[in-house]
């Protein structure tokens, strides 16, 4: 009796080491499908010019705060971080969507602000917009538009627009000029 439970064991695990080899090895011996890698279109990398830490400034050379942008997720997304005079901060997430074709930025602040944006790229500039009943005012609502372009020195304009009758007349919220920081 010995000898047969003896004999018998090996053999179960034998068999059990051979099932296994059977159905795990084909899947490493064929060679893996990479995954494709997610964001890598051009429309993802549309936005990556505000990319960097930057010194903002107002028209009259002062200076509104800080920002550094980042690219995160594997490229898939754009996070920002501002800092402005006062103790102002703020945040936002920007990314593409391919499936409306659209980049989207929501946008949070210390004073409780959001902002949700969405457009593209529009003529060389990047053009985000929004319409939202305004809070303070029952019946009227306020379109936001902020648009971000290179300028012939390497900086980037923040233009920052608001409507109260449909686009008809516009006032500026926010005219700011990124200046890079040195590295």
């Amino acid at each position: 009796m010995t000898g047969q439970t003896t004999n018998h064991l090996p053999a179960t695990l034998v068999a059990t080491a051979a099932l296994l080899c059977a159905l795990l090895v084909p899947s490493f011996a064929r060679p893996q499908a990479k995954a494709p890698k997610a964001c890598q279109e051009d429309n993802y990398r549309q936005f990556d010019f505000w990319i960097g830490t930057w010194d903002v400034l107002l028209p009259d050379g002062s200076k509104a705060g800080e920002n550094r942008i980042e690219s995160i997720a594997s490229g898939c997304a754009l996070q920002e971080s501002w800092k402005g005079r006062g103790g102002f901060s703020g945040s936002s997430l920007n990314s593409y969507d391919s499936s409306d074709r659209k980049w989207h930025q929501t946008w949070v602040d210390s004073t409780g602000g959001r902002l949700e944006l969405a457009g593209g790229l529009e003529a060389g500039a990047m053009i985000l917009s929004a319409s939202a009943p305004d809070p303070q005012k029952p019946n009227v609502k306020v379109t936001q538009r902020i648009s971000w372009s290179v300028n012939g020195d390497g900086s980037v304009r923040q233009f920052w627009q608001s409507s109260e009758d449909g686009g008809k007349t516009w006032a500026t919220v926010f005219d700011g000029r990124y200046v890079r920081k040195n590295p």
